[in-house]
């Protein structure tokens, strides 16, 4: 390669750091500074293509994009002194690209500390003057909207950072004051369930006296209907054996002996002593039916 190739060459590297040094570029979703000699000139620089001084002047350039800040759980006390585990986070984007490098040096690390620590402590004033009700249910909504506007309004004015949203993500009991709720809690339970148990056991025993009283008067009423029945019945038969009695009374006199006969002479074995002149024995004397 001969010399004029070579300078040429040289020439190229020369050109492209030169532009490369002159030239700079601020993204879509990003403003810039310019800066001289670590001054700030110039600010709010817009995207697109962009020319400096070499070795003089330093761009720089910042997402404005909305982001989300997670907030370290911290704890807080309400107006009872109870102390509760919060856990938030925060939406937020830089507003004002010349205040937010000028309170923040333009470093977001930074800028995320000094966010975080304003909403600590607008949510510990927020949570000092209500009780755990209002905090974990009733006035939630309120206070995330008056703890956004607050913290909005002073990082707009310090730092040019827009809050968007503060939204609490779960609120806790400390682990040694949840172990007293859940013992009072269990306690409460404990004693209701007994309420319910002795009010079973009270309803259980009156159901259980009606059935044993309705039982009662039902088996007393089937005896009383049993009874007169069974004496309808009584009735019809002496009345089926006094007329059967009545149409022919020495047949059915006979009738009669032989079934005691039956039952009374069932063995050979058994043995009656009798006087002769018995009525029990009139028919074995005298086939006839009269004595003799």
């Amino acid at each position: 390669m001969n010399t004029k190739g070579i300078l040429a060459i040289i020439s190229g590297v020369v050109l492209l750091y030169l532009v490369s040094a002159t030239v700079y570029i601020v993204p879509e979703t990003h403003r810039g500074v310019l800066l001289r000699f670590g001054e700030l000139i110039e600010t709010n620089i817009q995207p697109g293509l962009h020319f400096k001084l070499p070795w003089v002047d330093n761009a720089r350039h910042f997402d404005v994009r909305v982001l989300t800040l997670n907030i370290e759980q911290q704890r807080y006390l309400t107006i009872e002194k109870k102390p509760l585990d919060v856990d938030s986070y925060v939406t937020w984007r830089i507003q004002n690209v010349d205040q937010f490098y000028r309170a923040t040096g333009g470093d977001e690390r930074r800028a995320e500390n000094l966010l975080a620590s304003r909403i600590e402590n607008g949510l510990r004033d927020q949570f000092g003057v209500r009780t755990m009700r209002e905090v974990v249910s009733g006035a939630r909504d309120e206070l995330m909207v008056e703890i956004t506007n607050s913290v909005d309004e002073l990082t707009s004015s310090e730092f040019g950072i827009e809050v968007i949203d503060i939204r609490i993500k779960g609120i806790e009991l400390p682990d040694e004051v949840s172990e007293n709720v859940y013992a009072r809690m269990r306690t409460s339970r404990e004693k209701e369930a007994q309420e319910y148990r002795s009010r079973g056991r009270e309803l259980a025993e009156g159901i259980r006296a009606d059935a044993d009283r309705q039982a009662t008067v039902i088996v007393a009423e089937a005896r009383r209907l049993s009874e007169e029945i069974r004496g309808e019945g009584d009735n019809q038969a002496a009345g089926t054996y006094a007329d059967a009695y009545g149409q022919d009374r020495d047949f059915y006199e006979l009738y009669r002996s032989l079934t005691a006969y039956e039952s009374t002479f069932q063995n050979k074995s058994d043995m009656f002593l009798l006087d002769t002149k018995s009525d029990f024995l009139k028919f074995i004397k005298n086939s006839g039916g009269a004595e003799r």
